[in-house]
């Protein structure tokens, strides 16, 4: 039964940090779109009332979140890195260590998750204010990009969600490890009771 268990450890700490480095990679994408579609119709950043597009301001009104949400990610990974760190990825009995950078990997990502779930929602909805029309008309003339997709919107819920999968399965892992390494006492003990 350790076998399996150790082997499933090992995938699940692996599993972390890919999908820590996934969270790091959207935070880097989000804005792509909105850069290309939305930057060039502030025609003054100094004065980002005037716009050739109506609701253009959402790009700018993004960037500080970007920055944090970037800035959360690479917490996130260092956390999950923090698994191999403490060898819960291998180790056969689990130490205090163990259980807490399972915690904390889990508490990073419940956190990142509804902070980027809370922000991302907020600015989908400051998106669909854009004028598209005025949009289509700024591309057309300047050659730039025209998308009305909310694709970097919406794939939050799949990033967000291997995550908190990710999260869930790692704290189910350490209770199967806590009841195998109970159980594995209780035979030791009856051992030692049977030879006395």
């Amino acid at each position: 039964m350790y076998k399996k268990q150790l082997t499933v450890q090992k995938i699940l700490c692996l599993a972390a940090v890919i999908v820590s480095a996934l969270v790091f990679v959207y935070s880097l994408g989000i804005m792509t779109d909105l850069y290309d579609s939305l930057y060039d119709t502030m025609r003054n950043p100094n004065n980002l009332l005037k716009t050739d597009v109506p609701g253009s301001i959402v790009y700018y009104n993004m960037q500080e979140f970007n920055r944090m949400f970037t800035i959360y990610s690479i917490g996130l990974i260092l956390l999950a890195v923090l698994l191999f760190i403490t060898n819960t990825h291998k180790r056969r009995r689990y130490y205090i260590g163990n259980y807490a950078a399972t915690g904390l990997f889990a508490v990073g990502a419940v956190a990142i998750s509804v902070f980027g779930h809370t922000y991302i929602e907020i600015f989908k909805q400051q998106f669909l204010q854009v004028d598209f029309a005025a949009l289509k008309e700024h591309a057309e003339l300047w050659g730039t990009l025209y998308t009305e997709s909310t694709f970097w919107f919406d794939v939050h819920y799949l990033v967000f969600g291997l995550v908190l999968l990710a999260a869930v399965l790692l704290v189910c892992n350490a209770v199967w490890k806590m009841r195998l390494m109970k159980a594995e006492t209780a035979l030791v003990e009856e051992g030692r009771r049977k030879t006395a």
